[in-house]
């Protein structure tokens, strides 16, 4: 990784320390079945936990990332002068490296501090090329290789074959599916992703299709028209976001968990969803679960699509994977 322009660190850290509590709730690895690389042992919990620093990043991006930069070798040093698991230029380190472990000390060449960092320093630059044309993520990679300033100087991905072949190869690596019936690991980022970039758009009772914002319907429970309204309710949301990932869920909260596939709270990953309500039939609001005990939601009449912690509603009910058709009844 090459030394890049300085760039405001993330707050994926702090929220995740400010939702302890509710990340017990779901689990204390939330994503557990993230990751489909072939990843050490020892390095495993802690790319599950850093993999979920900020909606940019997913612990199979980051373990592909590592893969690429050294092999997990925590020794590795490159002849530019990167050193450690994930690379790290000692300017570069010098200005985003954190103490991931809490030993008081920050070492590139310790895994429990580099690794963490490389997901920190990831979620800051995918900020700080936010405005950049193309895909985001290409750039966000581009600049961990090349550095920012290069990728907002050429306005994508640098013209150097290194970082070229470095973005291609990451992402061909964290692409790898999961397997089985439900959504796959890739499916799940690119929801995610679609429903990040609706962060903003307003709340719209009935508003939202697989196109994106639409005009909704009256009324609410409450008497509130979305028929004047461009945006989304919960359901619309969650609809449009897995259409993108070319899964079709149906209209409704509730029958887009007769769509899913429930897990259990120690398997959570992000892009899973998240339903509430009293019973499988009575479910009356969804959310897409994106890592640090949040979601992202389409939350009520008044309101814009935010990310919310998962007890911002008192009635959980369940957490569920899409699968490209039903497969039960409620």
């Amino acid at each position: 990784m090459r030394a890049s322009t300085a760039v405001t660190i993330g707050v994926g850290a702090t929220a995740a320390v400010a939702v302890a509590a509710c990340l017990q709730a779901v689990g204390d690895d939330p994503a557990s079945t993230l990751l489909s690389l072939s990843v050490p042992s020892q390095y495993k919990s802690l790319i599950q936990a850093a993999g979920n620093t900020c909606p940019a990043v997913t612990p199979n991006l980051l373990a592909a990332l590592l893969t690429q930069e050294s092999n997990f070798n925590p020794k590795a040093r490159s002849s530019v002068g990167a050193e450690g698991i994930a690379q790290f230029m000692p300017s570069t380190w010098e200005s985003h490296g954190i103490d991931g472990n809490g030993d008081g000390k920050r070492d590139a060449m310790d895994p429990a501090d580099a690794i963490p960092s490389a997901a920190e320093y990831l979620c800051s630059i995918a900020k700080d090329v936010k405005g950049v044309p193309g895909d985001q993520q290409s750039n966000m990679l581009a600049a961990y290789n090349a550095g920012s300033g290069a990728v907002r100087k050429y306005g994508g991905i640098p013209p150097f074959k290194e970082t070229q072949n470095y973005v291609k190869s990451i992402q061909a690596l964290a692409a790898q599916p999961s397997g089985g019936t439900t959504s796959t690991v890739q499916q799940a980022a690119t929801a995610v992703n679609a429903a990040y970039a609706m962060l903003g758009k307003p709340y719209s009772w009935g508003g939202g299709n697989a196109s994106g914002p639409s005009t909704g319907i009256c009324c609410s429970p409450n008497g509130k028209s979305g028929a004047n309204i461009t945006g989304f309710d919960c359901s619309g949301l969650t609809l449009y976001a897995y259409a993108k990932a070319g899964i079709s869920l149906p209209r409704t909260a509730a029958q887009q968990y007769a769509a899913s596939e429930p897990v259990k709270p120690e398997d959570v990953r992000t892009g899973d969803l998240v339903f509430y309500g009293k019973t499988a039939a009575g479910i009356h609001h969804v959310g897409i679960y994106v890592g640090g005990g949040y979601m992202l939601n389409a939350p009520r009449p008044g309101t814009k699509v935010r990310l919310d912690s998962l007890d911002a509603l008192t009635d959980l009910y369940a957490l569920a994977r899409p699968t490209p058709q039903q497969h039960k009844e409620i």
